[in-house]
Parts: structure tokens; sequence; C-alpha cells
């Protein structure tokens, strides 16, 4: 290690145990989160040690410092009040992965280690979201956790079904995402939660976190609900006279993440760009309506790797959320075949593809790209969406190619299946479709891009090659992280210990930041936060993990 000693007063460093000097001795003080660590010159160089105590004048026994940082357990990472306010020990989610991808037992996994996660309900069925939440109150009572609503402009009803149940259930946070726009779902939800104290102070007593990834629906979020809207929810009773009173005084959410260039929905913008625009507008909105209680803002996009969790947190985000991968741990909803595709993923392995919810729209979604054909397919299905206005208008040569290259059935048959599902699902699709062609050429379509995450799910191995996977360049980076250590293996994944991982190696890329702005350089071998075994690490460097 190299130093340049700015300081005029003396200072040395006197304990109980002498520095290390060798870069295996220096990573192990470095990663001693708990104790401070101090950089000392020794007779024979520098060297790093952990604990004792600092003395200043010229007559102190001891070493002479060169450095020091405080103690920095992954606990005093972010925002203490987004802590307090979900009740966790980490400020650290785990976003929604639609089609319950980001299952029960990920969400499970993760409250009962003191993080915050989000039940993936987007695309799934009432039925299906009901049996989440009867879990989560027999198996994490009084724990944290999230249910996405995601928004559906196609699918209208959906959005309103899943609000309906998560007020029946008393789920006390929800994780907003796709919005382009304020839907009367989501207002709904976040009024509805909305209260007096026995002091007079507001609760909002439904959480809202909004995932965005443009200033102008970041605002939407931040500002308070639409009063037009409020007052048709108040006249149709779905909230009531004091809850439409307060509604001008709270934001829409509590949270607001800005979501970078991850997987999924996504516009692609670069983090470093997105997440200072957004803080902004944060403390201009702030500046205007003086909530009580600021908006917190959380970065998400990109986050695969304890460096670039650390960067999240030196931009000023209250919190940060990881998705992709998540979605190669044990827990998650994905087939073994997926994740190991995923396991293999680089940074490079990603493409946009027209997403299902939103296909008419031309609204894309960032997807994995190596060992599988589904975002060329998915894209040429929207070229022909745009070049014709029904499948009778499709020329003999491409309807063969769709049914025996790409949806590998009879046109006729696909429909016959859409038939069965929206009736089941949600009936007015199909009465929309009846005097549409178009429409009706939508929802085939749809049933190819619902269907591929579907394949993926389950493991379909007929199916391999038109398999859709939600993955941004995190996963990428992820996988060269761990490339030498037990988590490569997708089989050792744990959800709670990648998050664990994840935020003690932002606890120590921060410490090394904080020593190289005083002008120390650390050595390569001892810069950089390896993963071992939880149970493997000796039991005082986890205090302040669990």
């Amino acid at each position: 290690m190299n130093a340049t000693d700015h300081r005029t007063t003396p200072l040395r460093w006197h304990g109980e145990h002498g520095p290390s000097t060798d870069p295996a001795g220096v990573y192990r003080v470095l990663a001693d989160l708990d104790r401070p660590c101090f950089v000392v010159r020794t007779p024979t160089g520098l060297g790093a040690v952990s604990g004792g105590r600092v003395v200043a004048g010229g007559s102190a026994q001891g070493l002479p410092l060169l450095a020091a940082a405080a103690p920095l357990p992954p606990r005093a990472l972010g925002s203490a009040a987004f802590l307090a306010a979900h009740g966790v020990r980490h400020a650290y989610m785990a976003g929604a992965m639609a089609g319950g991808i980001a299952s029960a037992d990920l969400v499970i996994a993760l409250a009962q280690e003191g993080f915050l996660a989000s039940f993936g309900a987007a695309g799934l069925l009432p039925e299906t979201i009901e049996k989440a939440l009867i879990r989560f109150a027999e198996e994490i009572p009084g724990l944290p956790y999230a249910v996405n609503l995601i928004h559906s402009p196609s699918e209208e009803r959906l959005e309103r079904e899943a609000v309906e149940l998560f007020l029946r259930y008393g789920v006390r946070c929800v994780e907003a995402s796709a919005y382009m726009d304020l839907t009367p779902h989501v207002v709904r939800y976040r009024l509805a939660g909305l209260r007096r104290d026995a002091s007079g102070a507001i609760v909002a007593g439904n959480r809202l976190i909004a995932k965005i990834s443009r200033p102008e629906t970041a605002e939407r979020f931040m500002r308070p609900a639409p009063a037009t809207m409020v007052s048709a929810l108040l006249q149709q009773g779905m909230i009531t006279a004091e809850q439409a009173d307060l509604a001008k005084y709270v934001p829409m959410a509590d949270d607001v993440t800005a979501e970078a260039d991850s997987g999924g929905h996504t516009d692609r913008r670069p983090l470093t760009a997105l997440l200072p625009a957004i803080l902004r507008l944060r403390d201009a909105v702030q500046r205007e309506h003086r909530y009580p209680s600021p908006i917190r803002v959380g970065a998400a996009g990109g986050l695969g790797c304890p460096t670039s969790v650390a960067a999240a947190f030196a931009m000023g985000a209250a919190y940060v959320v990881t998705g992709s991968v998540n979605q190669s741990c044990v827990e998650s909803g994905a087939s073994k075949a997926t994740k190991k595709l995923l396991a293999e993923a680089g940074i490079a392995d990603c493409d946009m593809a027209p997403a299902a919810d939103m296909f008419e729209m031309g609204v894309e979604l960032q997807v994995l790209k190596k060992g599988t054909l589904f975002p060329m397919r998915a894209r040429r299905l929207y070229e022909l969406y745009q070049s014709y206005d029904g499948l009778e208008q499709l020329p003999d040569s491409e309807r063969t190619r769709l049914e025996t290259q790409i949806l590998r059935r009879p046109l006729q048959d696909v429909w016959q299946d859409c038939v069965g599902y929206f009736e089941r699902r949600d009936p007015e699709q199909l009465r929309r479709a009846e005097d549409n062609p178009k429409r009706k050429m939508a929802l085939v379509f749809r049933w190819y891009l619902g269907m591929s995450s579907r394949w993926s799910v389950v493991g379909d191995p007929d199916r391999v090659m038109d398999y859709q996977v939600w993955c941004g360049p995190a996963m990428g980076a992820f996988n060269d992280w761990v490339t030498a250590s037990y988590l490569k293996a997708p089989g050792n994944r744990r959800v709670a210990d990648v998050a664990h991982h994840l935020m003690r190696g932002a606890a120590f890329h921060t410490r090394l930041a904080q020593l190289r702005v005083s002008g120390v350089r650390i050595p390569p071998s001892a810069a950089d936060y390896r993963p071992v075994p939880l149970e493997s690490q000796p039991a005082g460097s986890l205090e302040g993990t669990r």
C-alpha cells in the first residue's frame, strides 16, 4: 500500500495486535466491517489494522497513522428512514419479476433475513395471487413484504382485481411498475390507507413504491393524487370523505425507484444520468409541498456486483433494488433450465423484444438473447402486426413460417387457445376482437409472447429456443463477479446469500473509497470483495449483516 500523509499534527495508532502488511491480511482487515480500520507506517512499510485506538502527540507510543476508516456494517448503508418505514434491517429490495418468478418462496426467504422483496403478481390470475397472500399471512406474519401491481392497459380488469385483493388481505406495501400514467386503481390503493392518528398526524397505511424510468412519470407519483380521480373514487364509494380530504396532503408514493438499464420493462437509461435527475426532481417537489416525510429515491437497474451497489449509494440512493440476479437463485420461480442459461450470461447477452402486455403499443422489454431465438421471433411478429390488418391478409409464405417455425401450431388452434384463456381471464378481450381482425391478430401473437415466458418458467425442453427470459446486464456483471466463488453454481445461489454479499461487498468497497480519498492505494489482490459461504465467515464479521 502507498499513502501520502498531509497531516501536521502527529497521530499514532496503539493496539494489542500488530498491523497486517501482506495482501491477505490487509483484505481481512478491510473486510472486518464492524471495527475501525487504520493504515499505519511500520518499519517495513505500510500496514492495515482493525481495532486499537488513536492517540495524538509526537511522544505517543505506537505507529504513525496515515489514514482511518470508521466501522461500516451493511446496515449503515442507505436511508435509516427506509429501514424504519418498511421494518427491515437493510436498505435493499428484491424487485418484482412477473409471472411469479419473484416467487412466494423468494419473498419469504428474504423477509426472514430482514430484507424487503416484492412478489411477482403481474400476469397471474387473482386466485394464484390470493394463494401467495395466504402464505405470507401464515408463514411471515408481521414481517415485511411487498406485492407487485403492474399497469395493464390491455387488461384493466386484472389491475382492478389485484387491488381489491390487496385491500381485502391488508397488503401494506405495493410496488407499482410499468406505469406511464396514474390509474384509478393504483390511486385507490394508496388513498384507502389514509387516516389520522391520535395526535392528528396523517398516516398512510398503504405504502407505495413506484418503479419508474422517466422523470415525468416519477413526478406523477411524487405529487398528491389528481383531484379528478380522488373525486371520482369518492363518488363511487371506493374511498371515504376523510380519505378524499387527506389525499391532497400526501404524495402518491413513499418511495420512488429510479430504474435504469434493467431486465423486463426498461428505457435502458444509464443510472448515472437517471438517478441524479430523479433526486433533483424529488428535492424540487419537496420544496413545493413540504411533506413531513420526504420521498425516498432508490436505485435499480444494472446492480449486479458490490461495486455497482456501492456506487448507487454513493450517488445518494436511499435503497437499492435488484432483479435479474435474483432470477437465477434457487428460490425464484424460473426453471432449472432457465437458471442455467442465466448463470452463463455475459453483460452483452441481452436484447430488446416486444412486450406481451403492451404489444399493440410497441412497448419493448429487455430479455436474454444467448441460448434463445425469442427476441428475433418476437420482433418478427410485431413487424407482421404493423404490416397487415389481420391474419387473413398474411401471405401464404408468412403463414407457413408462422405455423411451422414460430407458433409451431395452426393459427386456428392458437386462436382457440386464446378464446379458452380469455373466457376465464378477461372476456372483454374477446368482445373487442369479434369485429376487429387486427385485434384478433394481436391476441394470437400475444399468445406466443405469453407462452414463451411460460415455457421458460416450466422449463419445457421442446421450446428452449423460444424461452423469453427477462434479463438485464446486471446478470452478466454478477456472473463475472462470482466466477471463482461458491456462487458460480446456480444451485448455491440462495437469494438471501446474494443479498447479504452484495450489501457486505458494497460496504467493503465504500470503505476502500474512503481510504483512497485519503491517498491510500490498496493492493489489487486485497481490493475486491470475495463471497464465501456465510456460515464459514468468523462470527464477528457477520454482526450487522444478519
